[in-house]
């Protein structure tokens, strides 16, 4: 994943706000790379559970960019992160990744993800299991 943060980062550096002061532009830089290599972090750790991420790191790190810029930045972001997610997705089919630590698929009461264990083979675990079967009869 450090392949793809790079990338993307080479691609837009030398959009960043030009008008900002050096020490500026490099703190500038900095963080574009930070959000960069904690997006594809994250996008490796947990990949079914980031919904859009392509959206989430141009929302990190448009700020740093004039309103010029920003479209060119947009698609250079939406292509690199795509391509991470092609790959992530190719390692999954293969085998080679496991996707992330399996979580159950249901939410908790108070709203949050269930942090349990799904059955194997299964998305739900024993506590919502009924789920699964609620949303086969639903189907």
């Amino acid at each position: 994943m450090y392949q793809y943060s790079r990338a993307i980062y080479r691609a837009i550096k030398d959009l960043i706000d030009p008008y900002a002061t050096k020490t500026t532009q490099l703190e500038y830089r900095r963080a574009v790379l930070v959000e960069c290599e904690l997006t594809m972090g994250r996008l490796a750790d947990d990949p079914h559970y980031f919904a859009r991420p392509d959206r989430a790191l141009f929302a990190d790190i448009r700020r740093y960019f004039p309103i010029t810029n920003q479209a060119q930045v947009a698609w250079s972001v939406r292509e690199g992160v795509g391509a991470a997610t092609t790959f992530i997705e190719q390692q999954i089919e293969a085998g080679l990744l496991d996707g992330g630590i399996a979580r159950c698929h249901a939410t908790t009461r108070k709203g949050n993800a269930c942090q349990r264990t799904p059955l194997p083979g299964r998305d739900y675990c024993p506590s919502h299991q009924h789920l699964e079967r609620a949303a086969i009869v639903a189907a």
